[in-house]
């Protein structure tokens, strides 16, 4: 028993498709319809727009090269056009690369459909497949041995997909420390202030502290300073050198909880003339 299904309206469920992953991505928080929708939107539908609006006609491509080409061609729209975001004011993020590779299916589609539009039925482009259900009883051994790996295939491909998105893995954890706007040269007893920041990327809240040394001798502290994960703090600290002399070491310490030894160590070096 076979069918042969034709469907014309390939182009309209691409738009439609691209529409529902915004939807998604912007109102519904379900990571498995990003990950189904997601997927083909960055790797077969640019170039299956594209391939539409270049050929238009039933006989200008078989099914097999335009498969190839939509999905080769999807991989070059979307390097390119992350490309050139790159050098944009707008840089690369998730919803100018939502926007912009909508664009170019919307565009690339509209293109596609007046172009299919001046042609006669017979010569336009349509998907047809035929589907064809085989009598369990006619097949032979090797046929159902076959099958059933196919399906076991399938079923384990679902499984992969449904472990990934119910179990990520977790991302790298760790913590940015940095200093900013710090002198270079100071006077004995001169109070000095530099700019120092934390951001919490640990994954969960976390305690700080940190310790001012100047060339091995403790000269401040500050903390505990307690983030939430993504937490940022950015304060002005201060320290006071009290000999003089040049390259002086200026340390700052960062301790993480409880830890007895620095997660991270940031320096500067000062002249102090007497």
């Amino acid at each position: 028993m076979s069918k042969k299904i034709r469907f014309t309206n390939d182009i309209l469920l691409i738009n439609i498709l691209v529409l529902l992953l915004i939807v998604v991505i912007t109102l519904l928080p379900f990571d498995i319809l990003r990950i189904i929708l997601g997927l083909p939107f960055l790797l077969l539908f640019p170039g299956y727009a594209l391939m539409a609006a270049l050929f238009p006609k039933k006989g200008d491509l078989s099914g097999i090269e335009r498969v190839a080409f939509s999905f080769g061609l999807s991989i070059a729209v979307t390097i390119l056009i992350g490309l050139i975001l790159n050098y944009t004011p707008w840089g690369i993020s998730l919803y100018v690369i939502l926007l912009s590779l909508t664009f170019f299916i919307l565009a690339t589609s509209a293109i596609a459909y007046f172009r299919r539009r001046r042609l006669s039925a017979e010569e336009r482009f349509t998907v047809s497949f035929q589907i064809a259900i085989p009598r369990w009883a006619g097949l032979n051994n090797v046929d159902k041995a076959l099958s059933i790996v196919l399906a076991l295939s399938l079923l384990a491909a679902i499984g992969a997909l449904a472990y990934v998105v119910a179990a990520p893995k977790a991302g790298e954890h760790f913590t940015e420390f940095y200093v900013l706007d710090y002198p270079t040269q100071l006077s004995p007893g001169e109070e000095a202030t530099v700019t120092l920041g934390i951001i919490n990327h640990e994954g969960q809240e976390t305690s700080y502290y940190i310790e001012v040394m100047i060339d091995g001798v403790k000269n401040g502290e500050l903390g505990p300073l307690v983030l939430a994960n993504e937490g940022e703090w950015e304060e002005e600290v201060s320290f006071v050198p009290q000999v003089a002399g040049d390259g002086q070491k200026v340390e700052f310490l960062l301790y993480k909880n409880v830890e007895s030894e620095p997660h991270r160590t940031l320096h500067i070096f000062v002249d102090v003339k007497g």
